[in-house]
């Protein structure tokens, strides 16, 4: 069970605010832009980013899916959870809170991976299960699976 960590609020606060505020300049919204998608209001939103008021869990999973982070990230730099029972543990999240690279390029990194999963569980498909073969046919050594180059036999 996640544990709640008691949060300092002079250091937690202030990295939570710059913390969004560098996800909202990496997703090229305007502060008035995130407001109106998370039904926060500007100058609420502008005091979180400045470090001065503490958005409430609900705020957090608003500001959570205009900016595509995980709540979970959000509630670890909230001070809401323990960072040590909550790592990030996907490429989806790290790409997702990577501040260096735009909302597009994160689309696109996170299309590729998921693209190389989808062929990697394709090549992990069994042989027999693509092919429709038996095991009565892998163990057949007239089945044309089972043919050698030496074709005397």
């Amino acid at each position: 069970m996640a544990r709640i960590k008691p949060p300092n609020l002079g250091e937690q606060l202030g990295t939570l605010g710059e913390f969004i505020a560098a996800q909202r300049r990496a997703a090229e919204l305007s502060l008035r832009q995130l407001a109106e998608q998370t039904g926060v209001s500007n100058p609420y939103l502008s005091q979180i980013e400045r470090g001065l008021r503490r958005p409430s869990a609900e705020v957090l999973q608003q500001l959570s899916k205009a900016l595509r982070v995980s709540a979970e990230t959000l509630y670890v730099k909230a001070g809401i959870l323990d960072p040590e029972d909550h790592p990030a543990t996907t490429v989806e999240t790290a790409v997702l809170s990577d501040v260096a690279i735009t909302e597009r390029q994160k689309r696109v990194l996170i299309d590729v991976y998921q693209s190389f999963v989808k062929e990697n569980e394709k090549d992990a498909t069994p042989p027999e299960a693509e092919s429709g073969t038996t095991e009565s046919d892998s163990t057949n050594p007239r089945s044309p699976q089972n043919k050698t180059t030496n074709e005397g036999e």
